[in-house]
């Protein structure tokens, strides 16, 4: 297995990632192609290089990548998370796979966790060059999310945040920030295992991930919810995976929002928490999705 830094242009920002050949990959092969992108503000080493080795290791080609304003790809501000702008620069990264000499055009399946879960959701639905979809622990609705998660008087000071925020934007153009984690979760994921997860990954992994995010960021976050999509996606076969013990994107949310999903699909409970997916499960939820790819673009 072999990785070769890529890059592709996205609305005229270059976007930064890797492509993965499978180590018995022959000369004028064409392999079905796995695209992936990380969630809420992560960056591509924070495990999801390992995913892409998992499914070259499977003989698929994977391209993963950086969105823009994130890791080594192009844009500013930094930290700025827009759902929609993402969501075209996996649709860019996807043409880009389907251009590669490596790659099979019409076998091409796209892997997304969490935010990006949200996302794949949405481009399974709206992008039929997509042949399979799998995501795990993913963001259903970012208004059902921040209910669930933020306690009530505090989601209303959020809202006057966010209020505040347009307004300056408005007049001066500034750009506000707020930290994506700490440790006392007073902050955009404020969960005690996603400052915990971040900052280790952060230490150990990904020194170019950088704990702040645009506060409009955040209004664009409430403002999401692929579950709108989820009924959309077929026929595109849908894998979703969900950890049994989920409290930063709710298990039931997930639960409830698969139901709504049709045919051909499958769901698969993970142990543990939202993180454990990318750590200790690794090998259960690599293995799922590597199934599922199998499945749906190998045959």
């Amino acid at each position: 297995m072999s990785a070769q830094p890529i890059e592709f242009k996205s609305q005229g920002l270059r976007c930064r990632g890797l492509k993965y050949l499978p180590a018995d990959f022959k000369a004028g092969e064409k392999r079905p192609c796995v695209v992936l992108a990380h969630g809420f503000s992560a960056v591509k080493e924070m495990y999801f290089t390992d995913y892409a080795e998992a499914f070259a290791n499977a003989g698929f080609v994977a391209v993963v990548f950086d969105y823009r304003y994130q890791g080594e790809s192009e844009g500013e501000p930094r930290g700025q998370i827009f759902p929609w702008e993402q969501i075209e620069d996996f649709r860019n990264a996807i043409t880009f796979a389907q251009m590669q000499a490596e790659a099979n055009p019409d076998k091409i399946g796209v892997f997304g966790s969490s935010y990006s879960g949200g996302h794949v959701i949405c481009l399974g639905a709206l992008d039929r060059r997509i042949k399979a979809v799998a995501c795990q622990v993913p963001l259903i609705d970012g208004w059902a999310n921040f209910q669930a998660i933020v306690p009530r008087a505090a989601g209303a000071g959020m809202l006057k945040v966010l209020e505040a925020d347009r307004i300056e934007r408005y007049k001066t153009g500034a750009v506000n920030y707020l930290p994506v984690v700490a440790a006392d979760n007073n902050a955009v994921l404020n969960t005690s295992d996603s400052y915990q997860w971040f900052t280790d990954t952060h230490n150990s992994r990904a020194p170019r991930w950088e704990n702040r995010t645009t506060v409009e960021s955040v209004e664009k976050f409430i403002e999401y919810s692929p579950a709108v999509y989820l009924p959309r996606v077929s026929p595109t076969p849908f894998l979703m995976m969900v950890a049994e013990n989920d409290v930063l994107t709710p298990t039931d949310l997930a639960v409830a929002g698969f139901a709504q999903a049709r045919e051909p699909k499958k769901l698969v409970i993970l142990p543990g928490g939202h993180f454990d997916a990318y750590v200790k499960g690794f090998s259960l939820s690599s293995g799922n999705a590597t199934a599922w790819f199998k499945q749906w673009l190998m045959a």
